[in-house]
């Protein structure tokens, strides 16, 4: 296991237990970004870095019973959480790095990413992995429940221009990684942006 890989463990191990209690407030800003993903019955779809499972619930009602929801999580703790949830009703739980996904090429319509971006290690090498299991026209979905500048705030530091998630940042690695932005929304409230695989 790399460096940045035991770093992300060991910062999402300590929290895992207390991760839903610190942001007890995220379930609608979670639902109202799976419902920008277009998922309809019988979609399949990923959330990548699940974390305890919080958008499960959302990509679970987009695409029915008939649907298959995975999250995929590199921490067992945070698994475990999602677990004890419940979560793992809405979607079948895979301890797994997102820079190499058990799946089919093109075997999914749809990724969902909260938070997940800050903690690839190498950004658009990862998000290319994410493009290989997404079928042509499918949709990727970066997400933060609050935006940049609302981040920063919280974390105790500055927004500078080399953020990875400024738009122009974030457009041009999308771009090379092979994926098309759509939409971008960095607003207190939230952080979305939407991206489509081209064939």
């Amino acid at each position: 296991m790399s460096d940045d890989h035991t770093h992300v463990q060991e910062f999402f191990s300590a929290r895992a237990a207390d991760w839903d209690r610190r942001f007890p407030d995220d379930g609608p800003a979670y639902a109202a970004a799976v419902a920008e993903l277009g998922l309809r019955e019988g979609g399949r779809v990923l959330d990548a870095g699940c974390g305890t499972g919080r958008a499960l619930p959302a990509l679970r009602a987009a695409v029915g019973r008939s649907g298959v929801v995975l999250g995929a999580d590199l921490t067992p703790a945070m698994l475990r959480e999602a677990a004890r949830a419940g979560r793992d009703r809405d979607g079948a739980l895979l301890l797994t790095d997102v820079a190499r996904l058990p799946l089919r090429a093109s075997s999914l319509d749809a990724v969902f990413a909260a938070g997940l971006i800050a903690h690839l290690p190498q950004p658009a090498e990862n998000l290319r992995e994410i493009r290989r299991v997404v079928r042509p026209g499918g949709v990727l979905a970066l997400f933060h429940p609050v935006g940049r500048a609302a981040l920063a705030a919280r974390q105790g530091r500055e927004l500078t221009p080399d953020d990875l998630r400024a738009e122009p940042n974030l457009r041009a690695l999308l771009t090379s990684a092979g994926w098309r932005m759509t939409s971008y929304v960095d607003e207190d409230t939230r952080f979305l942006a939407l991206a489509v695989r081209d064939a």
